[in-house]
């Protein structure tokens, strides 16, 4: 029987007979957006994240295809790294996006001239640079420690420098809410200075991620009637409102919004346009990226892998858990008309409708979970109720199958009848031995299995007994199915069971395998940590090379 994708089939998606009229905001909607992605310099200051200049290359080809206008590419008078990346883009021709060099206002002590970070920010050869300057008062007495005046003066004259040499320049009004809500007059004032040396754009930042929605709107009002160019929103998400104050400034009529893939950035991350693109396109109707919010998911998975983070299956619109269903009402409903239990079509996103396998998925759900790999059945088929019997009690025993639908394949095709194994598994044996007290452990994996009528019996060293169990098993079965050399072990995870047993209690395995085009989960549940670890590293295995069209 062929495989097919987990994706279950399209449900009907239509609307009530009487939809609720929700009152239009009072927006100019001709206003033309423009998305400013800060991943590759904010997002680079997260935690546990690290580009290489190679790395940044490949994240601002991925963002040009999905069409953001500018692509902040770092600091050019920081570090080595970001220099190697302007000097690498000057060579790569981008079809929709302008890359943008960040840095700040000239250092007091400095002119203009002689100033390196300005030099820095030239040398880039970028079309637009993006100047930070100090807004609140408490930043300019007691971090750069300067009057006041002083600090207009090195806004002024930094902006008036690089417009001087053809640049065009974006003015970051760093900490503006803090500052104007410290001292409106003061914070008002650097942004004056600002557009009077020549900023096209001046960018409110609420650096520190403090300021609530409804300020947010009234400061945004304000500076609105004060000043005349386009203004832009830099929102942190220390309080979790960065998508919430970044969409209320662009009511205001905001132009330029700011933010990271995912939401990557310093202390609790930036806002989130991962978020804020689909709200802005499919909730207040403001086009952003065209015709090319259906590679957002892709994005979003792309720079996660680059960044070496683990993925946030429960992230709004682009998380695997975004449209996953499980409940057997939600799944029942869900499968009849999905705006029952969905905000938006997922395939609007690059998403999918996914129905979940458990015990709470009902009769319903596990027939369209069925159906989905080429079966067809009856609801009333006995192999239904005896599939839904056997996945209760495994559930009962600890099995999950949630993130592990390669051991629910492999269940399904066991209990209707039409799985043929690859190999049987005739023993194993796994030893970890300890020679000295300072010396790490050694571990060795024996394995013994039969395909068709051949015994083969191998051994294997590896780095701790799972690894090693994994290579004896492969080493037994890739001269019988070399497309095995294909498979990586991407991810293995241990919960701990009823932990009240202490060192008795059982554990569940969960491992993701994957090739060069697919990427499955298997599971396996044991007291035994090595069993469990068997159990789902033979589903791994087997589900590979279940047989194809």
């Amino acid at each position: 029987m062929a495989r097919k994708s987990s994706q279950t089939r399209s449900s009907r998606r239509t609307l009530p007979e009487e939809p609720v009229v929700i009152p239009v905001l009072t927006v100019d909607r001709a206003a033309a957006l423009e998305v400013y992605d800060t991943t590759l310099r904010d997002g680079a200051q997260a935690e546990d994240v690290s580009f290489s200049a190679e790395d940044k290359v490949r994240v601002a080809q991925k963002l040009d295809e999905l069409g953001v206008h500018y692509i902040e590419g770092g600091w050019p008078g920081a570090n080595p790294k970001d220099i190697e990346f302007f000097r690498i883009m000057k060579t790569i021709p981008l079809k929709h996006a302008s890359v943008i060099a960040f840095g700040s206002t000239r250092k007091a002590s400095n002119s203009v001239q002689k100033d390196q970070n300005l030099q820095a920010l030239l040398a880039a050869e970028t079309k637009t640079i993006t100047l930070f300057g100090k807004t609140w008062s408490l930043h300019v007495t007691d971090a750069l420690g300067i009057s006041l005046a002083k600090n207009l003066e090195l806004i002024g004259d930094s902006i008036a420098h690089l417009k001087s040499k053809g640049r065009r320049v974006f003015y970051d009004a760093e900490h503006f809410f803090d500052g104007y809500k410290t001292n409106p007059e003061y914070a008002l004032n650097t942004i004056r200075k600002a557009v009077e040396a020549g900023a096209e754009r001046v960018i409110l930042c609420d650096t520190n991620g403090g300021a609530m929605p409804w300020e947010i709107r009234a400061i945004c009002e304000v500076v609105r009637q004060e000043i005349t160019v386009p203004l832009g929103i830099h929102a942190h998400n220390d309080c979790e409102m960065a998508v919430a104050n970044s969409l209320v400034a662009i009511e205001t009529g905001i132009i330029q919004v700011q933010g990271t893939i995912n939401g990557i950035g310093e202390r609790c991350g930036n806002a989130n346009l991962c978020s804020i693109i689909p709200n802005l396109e499919l909730k207040m109707r403001r086009p952003a990226l065209g015709d090319r919010l259906s590679h957002l998911k892709d994005v979003s998975g792309f720079v996660t892998e680059i960044a070496n983070l683990m993925p946030n299956k429960h992230q709004p619109y682009v998380g695997d858990s975004a449209f996953a269903h499980k409940g057997g009402v939600h799944i029942h409903a869900v499968l009849k008309n999905a705006l029952t239990y969905e905000h938006v079509d997922p395939t609007r996103v690059g998403n999918r409708q996914r129905v979940l396998v458990s015990d709470y998925a009902g009769r319903s759900g596990l027939l369209d979970k069925i159906e989905a790999y080429g079966i067809k059945l009856s609801k009333d088929h006995a192999k239904v109720q005896e599939l839904m019997d056997t996945l209760k009690a495994r559930e009962n025993e600890g099995y999950q199958f949630e993130g592990a639908e390669g051991s629910f394949e492999l269940l399904m095709r066991k209990a209707m009848g039409t799985h043929k194994p690859a190999f049987q598994l005739l023993g194993f044996r796994v030893i970890v031995e300890k020679k000295q007290e300072d010396g790490a452990p050694l571990s060795e994996a024996t394995v013994m299995i039969k395909v068709g009528g051949v015994v083969e019996h191998t051994a294997a060293v590896g780095a701790g007994p799972v690894n090693a169990l994994d290579h004896a098993l492969r080493k037994a079965l890739e001269k019988f199915y070399p497309q095995l050399q294909e498979v990586k072990l991407l991810d293995y995870k241990v919960r701990v069971l009823a932990a009240n047993k202490g060192t008795e209690s059982k554990v569940r395995v969960l491992i993701e395998s994957g090739d060069h085009k697919d990427k499955w989960g298997t599971v396996g549940v044991s007291e035994n940590i090595i069993e469990a670890t068997w159990q789902a590293l033979a589903d791994s295995i087997e589900y590979k090379l279940l047989a194809k069209p």
